[in-house]
């Protein structure tokens, strides 16, 4: 009888050579009495090795995170400006926040203190999980606190206590281009940002009023950046727009499936799209309070009951509500 001693590559047994085929299960072949046998190679001898598969330190290579640094740097240079980058291929479907991620994981330090929210709440399915995989493949500790975390991921809102210098806000982005709602054409509108050509977005913009008496964009609503750029603040609410202004930290938005990176640095000026007879304004919350923690301040949600149909209000940044219960 004789056996063969590794599960893949070109091992010489007597007089004949075999060649191992790699194969999850990790098989071993023997001869005996002229015949080929199979057995499973976690069971031979008695034997059971689990196999354990290495990643480097947040997942991507270093190679990709080299790149991505750049293009974080080159958008901080130019305020708004997108900036297409090599997006990788995630454990997660593209349009789940690929671009986002890709971001904090090549970010993301021994020593960075994470949060993730989705839609402001922090245990919603997708914040969960992508917390969880942050953390399987960087080990690094996460907390609900927003003051206390340094790197910050969300989905869909700007946490409703205001951020320090040093802290990192990183949005994920469906649909980076702002100009898409009235230019199908990539090409186009990147000669409209260029020039500064915005007339269309201004005539959508008043075509609104005509039609409806006000400007009915409830989320994703434009900003220009710096005075130059329109920019697309990501689906976050009307609420969250005037946050972006002059914020004390910085503001790195992903859109993995579009292979755009952009950010707005800190203390720079960002002002919503607006004419002067009809100035942008939030969402109204006026006599509506969080059933919870009694906010009157905040972006509320509204839950309809299914049994008596009534209307009820929860904050939506879930963590700054059990702060105000003293949670």
């Amino acid at each position: 009888m004789w056996t063969a001693s590794r599960p893949w590559g070109s091992v010489i047994t007597g007089n004949s050579p075999i060649t191992w085929i790699f194969n999850p299960t990790w098989i071993v072949y023997e001869r005996r009495n002229g015949s080929m046998q199979l057995k499973n190679w976690l069971n031979l001898n008695g034997k059971k090795k689990k196999r354990t598969v290495q990643y480097s330190f947040g997942y991507l290579d270093e190679t990709a995170k080299k790149e991505i640094r750049r293009k974080i740097l080159k958008a901080v240079a130019l305020p708004g400006y997108q900036v297409p980058f090599g997006s990788r291929d995630m454990p997660i479907a593209r349009g789940w926040g690929t671009g986002g991620l890709q971001i904090t994981l090549t970010l993301i330090g021994p020593e960075d203190l994470l949060k993730v929210i989705d839609q402001g709440c922090d245990e919603s399915v997708n914040a969960v999980n992508i917390k969880n995989f942050i953390q399987s493949v960087s080990g690094v500790a996460a907390t609900e606190d927003t003051l206390r975390a340094t790197l910050i991921q969300t989905r869909h809102r700007i946490p409703e206590e205001r951020l320090t210098a040093g802290q990192i806000l990183v949005l994920q982005v469906p649909y980076p281009e702002a100009l898409r709602e009235v230019e199908p054409s990539e090409l186009e509108t990147r000669r409209m940002h260029a020039e500064g050509d915005y007339a269309r977005m201004w005539l959508h913009l008043y075509e609104d009023i005509v039609r409806f008496g006000e400007i009915r964009i409830s989320y994703r609503y434009p900003v220009k950046v710096a005075g130059h750029y329109i920019m697309d603040p990501s689906p976050i609410p009307r609420w969250d727009v005037p946050k972006l202004h002059r914020a004390d930290n910085l503001f790195l938005f992903g859109a993995g499936r579009e292979k755009r990176i952009y950010a707005v640095p800190p203390q720079t000026t960002v002002r919503p799209l607006e004419f002067e007879d009809f100035p942008f304004r939030v969402e109204d919350f006026s006599g509506k309070v969080c059933a919870l923690c009694g906010a009157s301040d905040t972006y509320l949600d509204e839950v309809i009951d299914d049994v008596g149909g009534g209307r009820r209000y929860f904050c939506s940044d879930t963590a700054f509500c059990r702060k105000r219960r003293g949670r």
